[in-house]
């Protein structure tokens, strides 16, 4: 119990620092095994094992490979491992037969708004709502402030490109430029999209991103980095007001996760 309760709580300060993780643990066990059931191992997306052990071998090998599956599609899944029979020609001992459940352990996503203005207020009520950590940056204090925007959990003022780099980007982040000028999305967009963010946002009508574009371009910018933009941002629903920019913006953002999961398992 001691050692479940230990990684168990392992587990829970990895996702809190937002570092996905895998809890392996064997359910059922027969035969002559290493581990039975109940035993435990937490592995890590680059496959090392943080706590814990299912026995080791042939066994921790597979466990890992399937941790790793689990963590890029999300899903957890059952695996069966037959062992051999033991060294020796003592027909009453038989290879053993084991069933570990690996369950990824995901943060929360995060939603990084970068521009506080109407539809950022609105985008950070919506997206906590929907589960999501909310960080928003702008260069105006009075507005990236808990004041202005309450449902942020996190508020970086000062100058945008100075305030990213306090940001840990991971495959579980999202990005919503909603900035008020073209010069601004220019100048962080190129380290937006070095970051292994899942989607990346853009406000603005299709003059502005096309002005947007030719300046990336100039600045070296692939076409590959540029597709990854979706802009102007949002679904198209004909949103007029702030609120139905958000529900755009945030049902984009759904479907751009959503695909890329489905994609992952495919």
């Amino acid at each position: 119990m001691r050692d479940t309760v230990d990684i168990l709580k392992v587990a829970a300060e990895h996702v809190a620092r937002g570092t996905p993780c895998a809890l392996c643990t064997i359910v059922r066990a027969s035969g002559s095994v290493p581990r039975h059931a109940g035993s435990k191992a937490l592995v890590a997306g680059d496959g090392t094992i943080i706590a814990g052990t299912v026995g080791g071998g042939e066994i921790e090998s597979r466990v890992i490979v399937e941790a790793g599956q689990a963590l890029r599609d999300g899903q957890p899944r059952l695996l069966t491992c037959q062992l051999p029979a033991p060294p020796g020609n003592d027909p009453s001992v038989s290879g053993g037969e084991v069933e570990v459940f690996v369950e990824p352990l995901l943060p929360a996503p995060t939603l990084v708004i970068i521009g506080a203005g109407h539809v950022a207020r609105a985008l950070a009520h919506l997206a906590r709502w929907a589960g999501f950590r909310v960080v928003v940056t702008d260069d105006r204090p009075d507005l990236c402030s808990p004041t202005a925007i309450p449902d942020a959990d996190e508020h970086l003022a000062g100058p945008p490109l100075e305030q990213l780099e306090r940001i840990a980007w991971t495959p579980f982040t999202c990005v919503a430029l909603l900035t008020r000028s073209s010069a601004i999305d220019v100048s962080v967009l190129p380290a937006l999209l070095r970051a292994p963010v899942a989607y990346i946002g853009a406000i603005g009508s299709r003059r502005r991103w096309r002005s947007t574009v030719e300046a990336l371009r100039e600045a070296g910018v692939s076409e590959a980095d540029l597709a990854r933009v979706h802009a102007p941002i949002g679904l198209e629903i004909q949103a007029e007001t702030p609120e139905e920019i958000a529900i755009s913006i945030m049902a984009q953002i759904v479907q751009v996760r959503r695909q890329s999961s489905v994609a992952s398992r495919q």
